[in-house]
């Protein structure tokens, strides 16, 4: 298969890969966007999204993903289906083989590959997802207000969640796997002060019940073999996220959980002509807006780069 020549790259679509394409092809780079395992990223398996800019009524996050699309197809984007299963960044231009076989060789590359949700493996775990079963309260816990719901976890993000959670829920419980928080000792003074979150300790989730209508309780287990069912129509998974950045590893900067390293406040990675957006880089905010608007940041230093 002969090797195809680009300027400009695109790996991964979201939020993040698809404003990327949208700039790029605005500045007339034509680039080519592979949308990897998830096309339209973790929004499109998830509720109606009510925080994004220019939707009043509320979006569904698959339909917000399709006009987001169409956007930078009527730019000229050149999308495509596939996963790059290896690179090779040590000169330029950089050489991306995707599962199919094809190889690129793009001037620039930009990496948008996203993060993906750690679950519990649990099958009613899979079969409640987007109907009770989240991995992001700030996206989806104002569907559940006044409403008793579940978070998992006991780490800064399960705390932080359980807070937000319980600012707009009647109750929330933390179910905790251990007998204390991992989380930092001001997360913990908040969740102590917070009267509305019950922890139960030393608990694990074995099933995630429900009907058609949706999840309306989780059954627990604990350290001895005890069952214990609550009552919830919510369960808000917070045992962290991987970041889809293993087939650049090898080039690129990572922290110690494989975060993609961004140099200051803008997308440059250590590797001159590689920039990463959006969540594969971006261990603190992981919002939709905030994908997008470092796949423009993406963009235009692209832009620059290329220029």
């Amino acid at each position: 298969m002969s090797t195809e020549k680009v300027k400009c790259l695109i790996i991964g679509s979201g939020p993040a890969g698809y404003t990327a394409a949208i700039y790029t092809s605005r500045a007339g780079f034509q680039p080519v966007v592979y949308e990897g395992i998830t096309p339209g990223g973790q929004l499109t398996i998830t509720t109606d999204v009510e925080n994004f800019p220019g939707y009043p009524e509320g979006v569904s996050g698959q339909q917000m993903m399709d006009d987001i699309r169409k956007q930078a197809l009527r730019f000229g984007a050149d999308i495509r289906s596939g996963i790059a299963v290896k690179t090779d960044l040590s000169k330029r231009p950089f050489t991306v083989t995707m599962d199919s076989g094809a190889v690129l060789e793009a001037e620039a590359l930009i990496v948008a590959t996203g993060a993906t949700a750690k679950y519990l493996g649990l099958p009613s775990e899979v079969k409640f997802a987007g109907q009770g079963v989240s991995a992001c309260a700030t996206c989806d816990g104002f569907f559940y207000r006044k409403q008793d719901v579940a978070v998992v976890g006991g780490g800064d993000t399960a705390c932080e969640d359980a807070v937000y959670l319980a600012g707009l829920c009647r109750k929330v419980y933390m179910v905790v796997r251990r007998n204390a928080l991992r989380a930092s000792k001001p997360m913990q003074a908040k969740v102590a002060h917070t009267p509305n979150i019950e922890i139960i300790w030393e608990h694990q989730v074995k099933e995630v019940l429900g009907n058609e209508s949706g999840v309306n309780g989780v059954l627990l287990v604990n350290n001895q073999g005890e069952e214990r069912k609550i009552e919830v129509t919510g369960l808000f998974l917070a045992i962290g996220h991987t970041p889809n950045s293993e087939v650049f590893k090898s080039w690129l900067e990572t922290d110690e959980h494989g975060y993609i390293v961004t140099q200051g406040k803008s997308t440059h990675t250590n590797v001159e002509g590689v920039f990463a957006c959006g969540d594969v880089q971006d261990p603190v905010y992981r919002q939709g807006i905030t994908a997008a608007a470092s796949g423009c940041k993406a963009a235009i230093d692209v832009e620059h780069f290329l220029s």
